[in-house]
């Protein structure tokens, strides 16, 4: 009997944990459909960043915005690049923290164009 209590109670944990941390994964995947679409529609970093914010906005996307892009010129076409840190509440003080990073650079990224 004690080890079903001990048994559930770790799955309960796992779930707990789950159900915070899954949100954010799917928030990640959106911000970056977002950047793909962004660098599709968008032809100077202004016009990057402003379809990035229409995107955020359909997407339900709210931990960056447009200001936290990173938009790198290489050659004719634009790169977009962007990192975020998500702090999730666990127990008490703890925090469990995610380090988030996308781009659309396949390779090194160059230097920012502001």
């Amino acid at each position: 009997m004690v080890g079903l209590i001990v048994m559930l109670a770790l799955i309960g944990a796992v779930a707990v944990l789950g159900l915070k941390v899954v949100p954010t994964v799917i928030e990640f995947l959106s911000i970056k459909k977002a950047i793909t679409a962004a660098k599709a529609d968008g032809k100077n970093p202004v016009e990057i960043r402003a379809s990035f914010d229409r995107q955020a906005s359909v997407g339900y996307i709210d931990s960056i915005s447009s200001k936290d892009l990173e938009v790198v010129k290489d050659g004719d076409n634009f790169e977009i690049n962007v990192a975020y840190q998500k702090k999730i509440p666990l127990i008490g003080p703890t925090w469990l923290l995610i380090d988030y990073s996308a781009t659309t650079v396949k390779g090194v990224a160059k230097k920012p164009v502001e």
